[in-house]
């Protein structure tokens, strides 16, 4: 189970790094109007990132991670949760037009820290779940008195 968890953890932070690419697709992607440029971007946020949180989560408790860990693991749940909120928010605050307003561009960079924030936990997470998967090390060996 401990391998299974950093072999998921590993690919949360794999779906992290290409949400910040189809975030990239989505936003030099011409034309601009609702042609579904960020339709990657959403199905990895919405599906595939929240499903291998989950798992992760569940491969934690299975490898009988210390509690500090399996919190950390599900860290990522609550800010995927809170970018959806951040990205609802940074599209309702546009003006009768639908274009952007100061506010409604301060929410969307507050939706990019947050991710950037969620890849520096699932980094975290990945390190103690390989610390966690690694060597276990040997007793330190007795000292023999000689006469």
């Amino acid at each position: 189970m401990r391998k299974g968890f950093v072999i998921v953890s590993a690919l949360l932070l794999v779906a992290f790094a290409l949400q910040f690419v189809f975030a990239a697709v989505g936003a030099f992607a011409k034309p601009t109007a609702d042609d579904g440029s960020y339709a990657l971007h959403s199905i990895n946020g919405m599906a595939v990132i929240p499903i291998l949180t989950l798992l992760t989560i569940a491969f934690a408790a299975l490898a009988k991670a210390p509690g500090r860990l399996i919190g950390l693991t599900v860290l990522p749940l609550g800010l995927v949760l809170l970018q959806v909120l951040l990205a609802a928010l940074a599209n309702g605050l546009t003006d009768d037009s639908g274009a952007s307003t100061p506010v409604s561009l301060t929410i969307g960079g507050l939706h990019a820290v947050n991710g950037i924030v969620a890849v520096h936990v699932v980094v975290n997470v990945l390190r103690g779940a390989r610390r966690l998967a690694g060597p276990v090390p040997a007793p330190p060996a007795e000292l023999v008195e000689q006469s």
